[in-house]
Order: C-alpha cells, then sequence, then structure tokens
C-alpha cells in the first residue's frame, strides 16, 4: 500500500489495490489518525493479507455463484434427457412389443389366411355352378360372408401389428367420414349411446392422402367408438379436418416431423383418460370398454399400426374429467385421384386358354387356385415349391406365373422368379401371399412381377390381376 495527502497536508490516507493473482478486485482507502503520518510496516503486511483473503473471498463467492447456475442448468438438462430417455424407453418397449405380438399374429394371421381360403374362394366356383333358383345359394352365401368376416378379423390382426396395408390410392379423408356417418356401423353406435352427439367440421378444401380407405375407415369408426364409450351420460364428439404445415416438432405423444399434413381430430367432453392408461392404450387388447360391444380391445392398437403404416403420426392430449383428443397427421400427397372401376362382370376377366402355373407350397391353396382359375377359362398346372417350379420351367414354358411370397422349407417367391428370369427372361408373373406387400415383394415388382394379391383369393381380384398382366405388352 501507499500513502498519500491530503489537500491541506493534515491528514494521511492509505491506498491498496485489493486483488488476486488473475484480476483487480477494487481499491481499499483508508484515513489514519491525525496524529500518525506513516503507517507502520507490520501494519501495512496485516493490511495486504486481510484484503487479500478478501479479494478471494470475493472471487470464490462469484465462483461459487458460477458455478451454482451451471449446476442448475446441467440438473434441468439431465432432468429433460432423463425425461427423453424414458420416453424413449417406453416407445422402445412398446415397439419391441408390438414387434413381438406381431410376430406371432403374423404367424397364425398366415395360416388362418390358408385356411379360410376355402370358406372364401370355394363358394365362388358352387355359386358359378348352382341355378339362380336354387335353395342351396343362401347357405352358400352364407358360408361365404362368415369366411370374409374371418378374414377381416385376420386383416385386423396383420394391421395392428403393421403388416395390414397392402393397397394404398389417392384419398379424400372426408369422403371417408361422410361415409362412415351414414354406414349401419354408425347408426348401431348411436342406438347404443342415444344421448351423444356427434358433429363433423370439415375442410372443403381438404387435400388428398395416399393410403388404404378400408383401414382408414375403420380408424374413424375405431375413434368415434372410443369417444362414445367416455361419454356414458351423453355429450358431443366433434369430427374435424384441416390442411396443416408443420414447420417446428410437435405433439406429446408422437414427435410429428416437418412437413404438409391432413388432421384428423376426434374429440370429446367425456370422463378423459388417466395418465396412467394413456400410456397403455395403444397396447393390444387392453380396454376398458364393453366386451362384445366395442370389439376385443385390438382398436387401439389397430389405429396405431395404421397411422404408422400410412407414414403418419399420433398426438393425444386428455384430462381427467373434461375429455380427450386424438390428433392423426396424415402426409399429403399431391397426386390425384384415379377413376373408380366398378361393375365389372366376369366377362371382363376371363381367360381365353393361356397356361398358368401356380407355385405354392401349401396344398389347398394349389386346389383353391386351380379351381378359380381353370373356371376362368385358364390352362392350369401347379407345383408345390420353387425348386419345383424352377425344373418345370426349364423343359416347359408358361404364359404367367402365380408365385406364393412365402414357401417352406425352400427358396421363396422372389428368388423363384430371379432363377426363371434366368431361363424366360421377361416371364410374366403375379405375386401371392397371406401377409401384406414387403421389401421382398417390391423387389420382385422391380424384376417384372405385376401385381400384389392378397391372400385368400377372391375370383374377381386375381382374375383381374391376371388378365391385366397378361395383356402387358
Amino acid at each position: 500500500g501507499i500513502t498519500i495527502s491530503s489537500k491541506d497536508n493534515t491528514r494521511q490516507f492509505v491506498l491498496h489495490v485489493i486483488s488476486t493473482p488473475s484480476r483487480v478486485r477494487g481499491l481499499f482507502v483508508g484515513l489514519l489518525p491525525a496524529k500518525e503520518n506513516v503507517i507502520a510496516d507490520y501494519s501495512n503486511t496485516l493490511l495486504s493479507i486481510i484484503l487479500m483473503n478478501t479479494a478471494n473471498a470475493l472471487e470464490n463467492t462469484q465462483l461459487y455463484k458460477i458455478i451454482l447456475n451451471q449446476k442448475l442448468a446441467l440438473e434441468k438438462k439431465v432432468d429433460k434427457k432423463t425425461k427423453e430417455l424414458v420416453m424413449a424407453e417406453r416407445k422402445l418397449l412398446h415397439a419391441q412389443k408390438m414387434e413381438a405380438i406381431g410376430t406371432l399374429a403374423g404367424g397364425i394371421a398366415h395360416d388362418l389366411n390358408n385356411i379360410l381360403s376355402g370358406l372364401v374362394s370355394y363358394p365362388d366356383l358352387l355359386l358359378m355352378d348352382l341355378p339362380e333358383d336354387s335353395p342351396l345359394r343362401d347357405p352358400v352365401l352364407t358360408i361365404q360372408k362368415s369366411g370374409e368376416k374371418a378374414s377381416i378379423m385376420v386383416q385386423d390382426l396383420l394391421t395392428m401389428t403393421r403388416r395390414g396395408v397392402a393397397v394404398k390410392k389417392v384419398i379424400d379423408l372426408n369422403e371417408i367420414i361422410s361415409e362412415y356417418v351414414k354406414s349401419p356401423e354408425y347408426n348401431k353406435l348411436k342406438s347404443y349411446h342415444p344421448e351423444v352427439e356427434v358433429k363433423t367440421r370439415l375442410d372443403s378444401n381438404l387435400l388428398k392422402i395416399s393410403g388404404s380407405p378400408v383401414h382408414l375407415s375403420k380408424i374413424v369408426m375405431n375413434l368415434v367408438s372410443n369417444a362414445a364409450e367416455a361419454l356414458p351420460e351423453g355429450g358431443r364428439i366433434n369430427i374435424t379436418t384441416q390442411n396443416r404445415y408443420i414447420d417446428l416438432p410437435v405433439g406429446s405423444y408422437d414427435d410429428v416431423e416437418e412437413d404438409d399434413y391432413v388432421v384428423l381430430t376426434v374429440a370429446d367432453n367425456g370422463t378423459g383418460i388417466s395418465p396412467q392408461d394413456l400410456e397403455r392404450i395403444f397396447e393390444p387388447f387392453y380396454t376398458k370398454k364393453v366386451m362384445g360391444r366395442s370389439g376385443t380391445g385390438l382398436g387401439m392398437a389397430i389405429i396405431w399400426g395404421t397411422v404408422k403404416d400410412h407414414k403418419g403420426y399420433i398426438d393425444v392430449e386428455s384430462t381427467e374429467g373434461k375429455g380427450t383428443v386424438f390428433s392423426l397427421y396424415f402426409p399429403v400427397t399431391r397426386q390425384e385421384i384415379e377413376k373408380d372401376t366398378n361393375n365389372l362382370f366376369i366377362n371382363d376377366y376371363m381367360g381365353n386358354g393361356e397356361s398358368i402355373l401356380v407355385v405354392d407350397d401349401v396344398e389347398e391353396q394349389r386346389y383353391v387356385a386351380q379351381g378359380l382359375l381353370r373356371k376362368l377359362g385358364y390352362s392350369v398346372t401347379t407345383v408345390a415349391s420353387g425348386e419345383e417350379a424352377t425344373e418345370y420351367m426349364k423343359k416347359k414354358s408358361s404364359d404367367l406365373l402365380v408365385l406364393d411370397m412365402i414357401m417352406e422349407p425352400g427358396i421363396d417367391g422372389l428368388e423363384t422368379y430371379k432363377r426363371i428370369l434366368k431361363l424366360h427372361p421377361g416371364q410374366k408373373a403375379i405375386i401371392t401371399s397371406g401377409f401384406s406387400e414387403t421389401s421382398r415383394v417390391r423387389e420382385a415388382q422391380k424384376l417384372g412381377v405385376g401385381a400384389y394379391v392378397k391372400k385368400p383369393y377372391m375370383l374377381e381380384k386375381i382374375g383381374m390381376a391376371i388378365k391385366k398382366e397378361l395383356q402387358k405388352k
């Protein structure tokens, strides 16, 4: 420190820098007693020590504040990351659970589709041979309708496991909703819930999406059914559609990425969903609805699987006692709606003696396909494996192949087609399977395979697929 005199030289001031080795913290100014002109060396040394400790204390205090702020910021980041990790873990567990159930259900569905082929396909053959006034026509139609209903249930299993959306086309979601509110299923729901009011507010300029009308209709039906079940004393359900551009990630249940979307919202002012139930609502067979009236507990799982198959997202907001809002986001397509080709007659897809080779590892499937195609005027040969098909084609030829995609043991439909292409470049073929379209089906189509036909066989579907492929040049 140093001493300086006052202007009148009557008093002495002591000046001392307050600092640490890293920076200056301030300046100490002291006034000596009137009778003292200098400060003793030991006093100056003691002052230096005191001021250095003061500087260190000030610096430590500031460092403490910095560390405390960093700690709080780090805790927030850790808390945020922990929540994200927990959410990611839940999504992973859900995905793993769905995958496990999907493997089981997919195998069961594949076998059931093979079994159902007889119930769905043979009635077509019987009806073609029965006179119009035959008393057997109604029982045969009943058998066929029962088989078709069972086939729809199998389709629900495949949809739940994200293996069911096989056919997509450009559609207007407003039309799907409008058709549902005129349907027998809707009227039946209204009879169960007469005090529930359903209102629609549909965007008249709604953009188009690419999807399966059957599956999207089931989504609407399941969402409205869930909402009605949440209104035991009556209430209101609002169905709305709108165009929306997402430029920032949104959604609490599912992360919605940036894009143009058509948003379907189904909201009710009912009982709401508890936080515990909200975490499990998309699990298969998890339901609190009335069994037998509203299904088997697959409704929400089907919604989840269908939305994901349509490359979409789901967001759910719910407050107990106030209601629930489901928002479904579907990517927009800029393609135009194709004109529907209904009112087909059997002559539209009859054959003219062309040779067909049916390749399927299931004997019943071969018999069904053979019977249907012979009725349509084709010359049909059947083999039980891809290897047999390859050997057959080494010696003979066929106008078209009907290839089952999954054949065990042995090579599948794709590998069979690859081998036959080496023997007969440009060979025409269609693919069939009890599953929905897979990457291997798409690979086969890139090589030249035509339509994909989903089992069980329907006379018109397989007939039109073959006719279309044979007409290609």
